[in-house]
């Protein structure tokens, strides 16, 4: 598991982790059951306070993505793709409102949207 802090982000250290383990998990590169490395091990190779993997951690298990065994460690949850696929959804139509807003102080028409999504989409 590859994990990429940056320390230019404005992002905070955990919420980095966080967003990098969701996102392996929702992908499906991390499989229901697998077993994540140690806090302590995690720290360890991203050279930072184990206070703050325990932190992304917790907020995993709050989420529903990782479980805690005591003693074994912390695995990946069982995932329902449905109410992860409806989180997401909810995401992008906040994305979408907050583009809409913006849109007309730039004067840019829907087909204008739609381009800079096509270009976007096929940058990745």
């Amino acid at each position: 598991m590859e994990i990429i802090i940056s320390n230019a982000s404005n992002q905070p250290i955990y919420e980095q982790i966080y967003s990098q383990i969701k996102n392996l998990i929702v992908s499906g590169k991390l499989v229901s059951g697998e077993l994540l490395p140690s806090i302590r091990s995690l720290a360890k190779d991203l050279r930072i306070s184990v206070i703050t993997t325990k932190r992304a951690y917790d907020e995993l298990e709050k989420d529903g993505y990782i479980y805690t065994v005591a003693s074994k460690g912390s695995y990946v949850a069982q995932k329902n793709m449905e109410i992860i696929k409806e989180q997401h959804l909810k995401e992008i139509e906040e994305y979408m409102g907050k583009i809409a807003k913006l849109a007309p102080a730039c004067r840019l028409s829907e087909d204008d949207l739609i381009e800079m999504l096509k270009i976007i989409y096929n940058e990745k």
